[in-house]
C-alpha cells in the first residue's frame, strides 16, 4: 500500500492534462511490454500506475473543492467520470504488465505479432558520454534523422522519479535519464546504442504452431490497436467537446467486443491442440484487460455523448494543448479519393498525422467495400485501417482520424473535400 496522500493546491486543468498524458503512456507501454517481452518496460508501467493512483486522488480532491453549487456539481460530474474511467484504464494496463513481470503464462506466438507492428518501443538509460547527453531534443532532431521519437523521459530513480510524458524540442536530455524510444526497428537499434552505449538485441519473432492460436493472437493485437485508438479519441472528444469523436469511440468499443468473442472461440479451440493450455492464461488476461480499456474509453466520452456542457477546467485544458484530434470525412470532390496518403504527401502538406481510417460503407462504385462482408456487416479488419501508412489508399466516404494543429486540421479538411 502507498503512503498517505494529502491535499495540495493544484490546478485542475494541469491535473487533467497530466492524467490524460499518463493514461495514454500507460496503455502504450503495457502493450509494448507484452509484444517485446520486456521486464524493464513492464516495471515502468507499474511505476507509472503508482503515480497515477496519486494523481487520481489529487484530481478528485481538487474537483470536489471546485464544486460550489448544484450547477458546478452537474458540470463537474462528467469530469469526475473521466477520472474514474482513467483509474480503470490504469489498473487494466497494470494487469497487462503483470502478465510479463509475474510470468503468468504467455504463448511464444505473441512475438509473432511484432512484424505487424511497424514500430518498436524500447527503454534505455542515457550514458554520460552519449552524444545526446546535455542536448535538447530540438538540437538532436532525432525523429527527422532516424525516424525514432522519445515518447517519455523518467528523471530520477525509483517510484519517486519525475516523468515527462510528452517531451518537446526544448527538453534537455540529461545523463542517467531513462528514455522510452519508439520507431522503426532499424532506427531504434542505432539510437539505443547511442543512448546506452550497448547494442540492441531485439526479440526474435516465432510463428505459432497451432493455427487457431495464431488467429487468437492476431485478434488480441488488433484489439490492442483499436483500444489505444479509442483512448486517444476519447480524450480528444472530451477536450474538444466533439460528439463525432465520441461516436467513433462507441464504434471502436463495439469492434473490440466483436473481436473478443472471436478471440475466445479461437483460444478455446487452440487449448485442445497445445500441450500446456495453462500457458494461455496470460493471453486471456490481456484480452480481458484490453476490453476494459475500450470500455473505459466510452466512459470517458459519456459526458459528450449525453450532451452535457463542458466545464471550465476542461476548456482550460484545451487551451493548454497545442494538439487537436479531428475526424475528417472524405468527399468525392476532394484531392484524396483514389490516391494514397503518400501520393498526396498528407503529413507534409498539412502537418497532420493520420492515426486511423474508418472505411466508408460503400466504395466509389456503390458496392459494399469490404471484401468478405455478409449482409453489409464487415469485420473490424475490413472496417478500419489502424496506423495507416504512405501506401494506404483513401476512398470517398472514408473518415480520417488525425492529430495535429488547428491550422493543419483545416488544411486536411480542404484536401479531403470535407
Amino acid at each position: 500500500m502507498g503512503g498517505r496522500v494529502e491535499y495540495e493546491p493544484a490546478s485542475a486543468k494541469d491535473l487533467l492534462v497530466e492524467l490524460k498524458d499518463t493514461a495514454e503512456l500507460l496503455v502504450d507501454l503495457s502493450f509494448s511490454a507484452v509484444l517485446h517481452g520486456s521486464d524493464n518496460v513492464a516495471d515502468e508501467v507499474l511505476r507509472l500506475e503508482k503515480r497515477m493512483d496519486v494523481l487520481q486522488l489529487r484530481a478528485r480532491m481538487t474537483l470536489l473543492l471546485a464544486a460550489r453549487s448544484p450547477a458546478d456539481a452537474e458540470s463537474l460530474a462528467p469530469v469526475l467520470g473521466v477520472v474514474a474511467a482513467t483509474e480503470k484504464m490504469s489498473d487494466a494496463a497494470g494487469d497487462i504488465a503483470k502478465v510479463v513481470r509475474e510470468d503468468v503464462g504467455l504463448p511464444d506466438a505473441m512475438q509473432g505479432a511484432l512484424p505487424d507492428a511497424a514500430e518498436s518501443l524500447v527503454r534505455g538509460r542515457l550514458v554520460a558520454d552519449s552524444r545526446y547527453a546535455d542536448r535538447t531534443l530540438g538540437d538532436v532532431d532525432l525523429e527527422t534523422n532516424t525516424g525514432v521519437r522519445v515518447i517519455a523521459v523518467r528523471r530520477g530513480d525509483g517510484d519517486a522519479g519525475d516523468w515527462l510524458p510528452n517531451p518537446g524540442p526544448e527538453t534537455t536530455l540529461r545523463p542517467a535519464d531513462v528514455l522510452l524510444l519508439r520507431g522503426p526497428t532499424t532506427g531504434v537499434e542505432g539510437v539505443y546504442e547511442t543512448v546506452t552505449g550497448t547494442a540492441y538485441d531485439p526479440p526474435a519473432p516465432s510463428e505459432p504452431a497451432v493455427a487457431d492460436l495464431g488467429r487468437a493472437v492476431t485478434s488480441v493485437a488488433l484489439m490492442k490497436n483499436m483500444s489505444e485508438l479509442a483512448v486517444d479519441l476519447a480524450y480528444g472528444a472530451v477536450l474538444f467537446d466533439d460528439d463525432g469523436l465520441a461516436e467513433e469511440v462507441v464504434e471502436l468499443e463495439a469492434e473490440v467486443d466483436a473481436l473478443k468473442s472471436r478471440f475466445e472461440a479461437w483460444t478455446l479451440r487452440a487449448a485442445t491442440d497445445i500441450a500446456d493450455p495453462v500457458s494461455l492464461r496470460g493471453l486471456m488476461q490481456i484480452a480481458t484487460a484490453t476490453e476494459v480499456i475500450s470500455d473505459a474509453a466510452v466512459e470517458i466520452s459519456e459526458g459528450v455523448l449525453r450532451g452535457l456542457d463542458t466545464h471550465i477546467v476542461v476548456q482550460e485544458a484545451v487551451e493548454a494543448s497545442d494538439e487537436v484530434v479531428v475526424r475528417v470525412p472524405v468527399g468525392a470532390g476532394g484531392e484524396l479519393p483514389g490516391t494514397t496518403l503518400g501520393d498526396q504527401r498528407v503529413k507534409t502538406r498539412t502537418g497532420m498525422r493520420i492515426i486511423a481510417v474508418r472505411r466508408g460503407a460503400t466504395s466509389d462504385t456503390g458496392d459494399v467495400a469490404a471484401a468478405g462482408s455478409r449482409d453489409g456487416h464487415r469485420s473490424p479488419e475490413d472496417a478500419w485501417v489502424i496506423e495507416p501508412g504512405p501506401e494506404t489508399t483513401v476512398r470517398a466516404g472514408d473518415v480520417l482520424l488525425a492529430k495535429g494543429t488547428r491550422s493543419g486540421a483545416q488544411k486536411l479538411r480542404e484536401l479531403a473535400g470535407a
